[in-house]
């Protein structure tokens, strides 16, 4: 086989870095971004942040004292503000690039011309505090043993028993298993645990020590006080002998069992419903998660309006110094390459930022009922359609309402939620799997829970508007919404 050289012509699309970068900011949540950029700026010495994340924060100083940040202190005479120099401006403009002009000034749009609305000394958050600590299960129990015990060994033993305890405040272990732990030369005996975990099973909160969820609930019904001894009686009956009827509630198969009627058991399910079968709960330290919006709709005298949440959009800019050396060097190979990459990031940021708000807008015009009637009145919406609207694709649009989020007047939604599914009516239109969500919730709200409603009689009912969904649909959109089946909403 005889070998030669040949040249051939082809095309072939390729994504340039720019573009790569672009599409990846684009993926990225709010959070997400500014870890990003937090990186990008440790790398690049070009690329500078004119805003402060931590401009309503406090800051220790080397001597010990508390001192606000640069941003609250006072300015200099002369000296004016970062953001709204127009020198320093004029200077990055200055800046050498292998672009054009027209391509310069684009590239080097930055966040500075962005309104922030000034904090007055009334706000709270110009009044910086420190987050006080928390107390955990196992410190608010030893403050209780020692408030009560005094002998060594048996705080020694009750320390024990707290330390064996889970988050929910739960003995995992079995009385024997920690007898087995314990050196023999200590000569601890069963009894002697036992009575150190009666003596936990006394501190507060109640239920605190106990083995399983029956033994917590009845911890807790014993401690109550002004409950009438019969009430009392039944319902520590039901907690340990028949609480797995009471989850299902299987009232009948309760009744006939302990012999009471519909009264008695009402007053005892009262009495257990006051328990908490998490006693360690509210002593977790679990940090509470919060979203930021990226948009914000709100409604003015021109309909409903979309506007960015300037609190989330970093502030970028080249840096003058290093944009000014880099002119006086006739141009260094690594610093215009990161001054080119900086003028990409600018640009690219401000490009996901548009990208965002022309979807907002494009979602909200076309969700309109939704922001004035709430979520029964959605429409069907799928990406296509704001896709062919804006001239993007689909994935691109995908990429804009993943971990984006949108404050509306009926709360905080994350830009997927407005697309969902149709269901035909019976007059030919279309209905949103959204708004059918909203009306089984709805419906079962207002049920009246003695005789609530069956999936079958919800899909009857929701015919009876002219939607025909399935039995198995209305179980699906129910147990989404998180609500139990119909045995499990019956009262008595």
């Amino acid at each position: 086989m005889k070998q030669s050289l040949q040249l051939r012509t082809s095309q072939h699309l390729a994504l340039t870095p720019q573009l790569q970068q672009s599409i990846r900011l684009l993926q990225l949540s709010t959070l997400e971004l500014h870890q990003e950029l937090e990186q990008i700026l440790s790398d690049n010495p070009m690329l500078e942040r004119v805003d402060d994340p931590l401009d309503n924060s406090v800051r220790l100083l080397a001597d010990g004292a508390i001192s606000g940040t640069a941003s609250t202190m006072e300015a200099p005479a002369g000296d004016s503000e970062v953001s709204s120099s127009p020198t320093e401006s004029e200077a990055s403009a200055e800046a050498p690039a292998p672009e054009s002009s027209t391509d310069n000034a684009e590239s080097e749009w930055s966040f500075d011309d962005i309104s922030r609305s000034a904090k007055t000394s009334d706000d709270e958050d110009a009044r910086p505090q420190l987050e006080a600590h928390e107390t955990t299960l196992r410190e608010h129990l030893l403050q209780q043993m020692r408030e009560a015990m005094h002998d060594l060994r048996d705080r020694a033993l009750v320390e024990l028993m707290i330390d064996a305890l889970d988050d929910n405040g739960y003995l995992e272990e079995s009385l024997e298993e920690i007898l087995e732990r314990l050196p023999a030369e200590l000569e601890i005996a069963v009894e002697e645990l036992s009575m150190a975990l009666k003596m936990v099973q006394s501190f507060d909160p109640a239920g605190v020590g106990a083995r399983n969820a029956p033994e917590c609930l009845a911890l807790q019904i014993k401690r109550f006080v002004k409950v009438p001894f019969v009430t009392r009686r039944l319902a520590l009956a039901i907690v340990q002998d028949h609480l797995a009827l009471f989850a299902q509630r299987d009232f009948n198969k309760i009744k006939k069992a302990l012999d009471c009627d519909d009264e008695d058991l009402r007053e005892a399910q009262a009495v257990i419903k006051q328990c908490n079968p998490h006693p360690g709960a509210p002593f977790a330290a679990n940090a509470s998660d919060y979203v930021v919006p990226d948009v914000i709709v709100r409604r003015s005298k021109q309909g409903w309006q979309v506007m960015l949440n300037n609190d989330v959009m970093p502030r970028l800019r080249v840096n003058v110094l290093y944009a000014n050396i880099l002119k006086q060097s006739k141009g260094d190979g690594a610093l215009t390459s990161q001054l080119q990459e900086a003028k990409w990031l600018i640009k690219n940021m401000r490009q996901r930022f548009d990208t965002i708000l022309r979807v907002a807008q494009a979602i909200v015009e076309r969700q309109r009922n939704f922001f004035s009637h709430g979520a029964v009145a959605m429409r069907p919406l799928v990406l296509r359609e704001i896709a062919d609207t804006l001239g993007l694709h689909e994935s691109t649009i995908s990429r804009v309402t993943t971990q984006k989020y949108m404050l509306t007047p009926h709360g905080m939604f994350e830009l997927k939620y407005f697309f969902g599914s149709h269901v035909a009516t019976e007059a030919g239109g279309e209905a949103s799997s959204t708004a059918i969500r909203a009306l089984i919730k709805q419906l079962i709200g207002a049920e009246d829970s003695r005789n609530p409603f069956s999936d079958s009689k919800i899909a009857d009912m929701l015919a009876e508007q002219g939607m025909v969904v399935a039995r198995r649909t209305v179980a699906k959109y129910r147990e989404a919404l998180k609500i139990p089946s119909v045995n499990l909403r019956k009262a008595l």
